[in-house]
Order: C-alpha cells, then structure tokens, then sequence
C-alpha cells in the first residue's frame, strides 16, 4: 500500500537519515536499496507530514535546513528504538529473527562466513541473511550508518559509547619469505637483501604495518605495493621478494602456501585483534551468541591447523 502523504512513516525517517547523513539523493538511494525517484517522494512525503523543509536538495551536496538539523536527532532516536523493538520482538522467540546483516572481513570470506552462516542457517529458519564482505574501515563506516547490524572486523582504533565490543581473535604479523631461502636465525640481515613486497597503504593494516617498520626506524625498499593477499603471495613464491602478513592473510591464498615460509618477524612483534561489533543494546543478546558461535570456528578452522604446522604461533595466534 502507498505512503499517504500527511503521515510520518518508518521508512521515510530511514530515507531521510540516509539523505541527511550520506549528502546525496542518489547514494542514499543505494544506501536504502530504492531509486531517486522513490527517496524524493519519501521525503516530500515526510516534509509535508511535518510541515516543514528539511533538506535544501537544490545544494550540492545536499544540505540539512536548521529544521532538519534538529529533526536529525530524533529521528536517529526513532531508528534506535524500532531497531531495538524488532530485537526484542525476535528475541523472545530467536526463530522469528527475519533479518540479519552480517558484515565480514575478507580475511573470513572462504571458510569461516560459509560456516557460521550455514550453522545459523539451520536455526534461524525464516530469516534473511544479508551479507557484506570487505576492508575493516568499510565495514564499520556501515554500521555507523546502520546498513549493517554486526560486523566482524579488525580492530582499527575506533570507539564509540553505542559500541558493543566482542573480541575473537589475536594474531600475530609475521614475515613471508620463498620457501627455503631464509634462515629465521639471520632473517633480521637476510630480508635486507630482498625485495619488500608491501601490504597497500590505503588499507589500515598497510598504514599498520608501515608505521611498526618507522617506530624500528628501518626504511625498506618496495617496488611493489599491492593490495591483494593472493597478489602477495604469488610473488613470494616467484621469489620476488618478502613480505609481511599475518597467518589469515597465508591461509587464504593456499593455492601458493607449499611455496612460502612464514617465519616470526625478525624485530619487535607486531599483532593485530579481530573483534565482533554491533550497536549496544540493539541486538539484545544475540551479538554475545554469535560471537561464541564464530570462536568455536576460529578455533577449530584456523588456530588449530596453522599451530599445528607452525608450532612456534602457539600462544601468538589465539582465540580471545
């Protein structure tokens, strides 16, 4: 049935906190999964029901009226509490969960995602599982704008008070050299005389990494910087070169890892944590559950094999 004009629904806030926050009517239009068309008469809907323009959509990018600046805060306040109604709706009976919007590192994409969502799959009967995979920056800019419910991400320094935080796993950076041309013992003078293949910059774990080698004030020579693990990784086993990467990134391009070595790093350590996120008190319990789920998988899929081959990760690489 269509919106009557005159009445403020749920779904014309949404259009209008994603107009507001995104400055654009053809990206919250992709935000909302709507055309321009329909974000335009929502808003037009929503604008006639309150009485007054929200939005100047003449300007470039669009922005909010002093009137819409003020209903912003309330209508993030509506979203809240209807995202919190439908959880607590659905956790007294978990079946009746209909939507869940899971956002995945890519690190998991292969092994860990297709398990969990399979196992809650089977539980969750009548629910739709939306899921994103991509760069731990993307991932959380989306649950700030709520396109996602719960990501699972590494952790890049952000917080917030409507945070909630479930940590899963620790692991450590390690270096990547050709199979076999590496003695872990002299590595430290070894690695200067190879090639560094480095972890694209314009990723955190890049930035990450580029900043551990400033603070050991070594100044490696890269003539590749790349941002793709299987990229990486083919070229260490061509022999052209070193690189540093942490035992996901190894496990996911198998189709190289019998031609690689990981060997510890060969200065100061260097880790990183992936957690679980979601917004506090929205999804009642179910973050905490999910979390439980997945630490079971990492444990099983990823630190019990990789400590099996490489014994010395024991107690660096490690479900939390």
């Amino acid at each position: 049935m269509a919106d009557t004009p005159g009445r403020i629904t749920l779904w014309g806030i949404e259009v209008f906190v994603a107009t507001a926050e995104e400055a654009s009517i053809s990206a919250a239009a992709r935000r909302v999964s709507a055309s321009p068309a329909t974000v335009s008469q929502q808003l037009t809907n929503l604008e006639a029901a309150i009485g007054t323009t929200l939005l100047d959509r003449s300007a470039r990018p669009v922005k909010l009226t002093p009137a819409g600046d003020m209903f912003l805060r309330r209508a993030n306040t509506i979203l809240n509490e209807a995202a919190h109604a439908r959880a607590e709706l659905a956790m007294a009976d978990f079946s009746r969960l209909t939507r869940f919007r899971l956002g995945m590192i890519v690190d998991f994409d292969a092994d860990i995602t297709p398990r969990l969502l399979a196992s809650m799959g089977n539980e969750l009967k009548g629910c739709q599982f939306l899921l994103e995979t991509g760069a731990s920056h993307d991932l959380f800019d989306a649950l700030d704008t709520r396109a996602l419910d719960v990501i699972v991400a590494a952790e890049i320094g952000t917080s917030a008070e409507w945070m909630e935080v479930h940590p899963l796993l620790e692991e450590p950076f390690v270096a990547a050299v050709p199979r076999g041309t590496i003695d872990p013992e002299t590595a430290a003078e070894e690695l200067q005389k190879l090639p560094f293949i480095q972890y694209t910059t314009r990723q955190f774990m890049g930035r990450q990494i580029a900043g551990h080698l400033a603070r050991q004030n070594l100044s490696l020579t890269h003539k590749f910087e790349l941002d793709s693990y299987h990229a990486i990784m083919a070229m260490v086993a061509g022999s052209a070169g070193w690189t540093i990467i942490t035992p996901l990134g190894w496990l996911r391009a198998q189709r190289f890892r019998s031609q690689v070595d990981l060997i510890p790093l060969p200065f100061d350590p260097l880790s990183r944590r992936i957690s679980m996120t979601a917004r506090k008190g929205i999804l009642a319990d179910m973050p905490e559950r999910t979390a439980a789920r997945l630490r079971g998988h990492i444990q099983e899929m990823i630190v019990d094999p990789a400590c099996a081959n490489m014994p010395w990760l024991t107690d660096q690489l490690r479900v939390l």
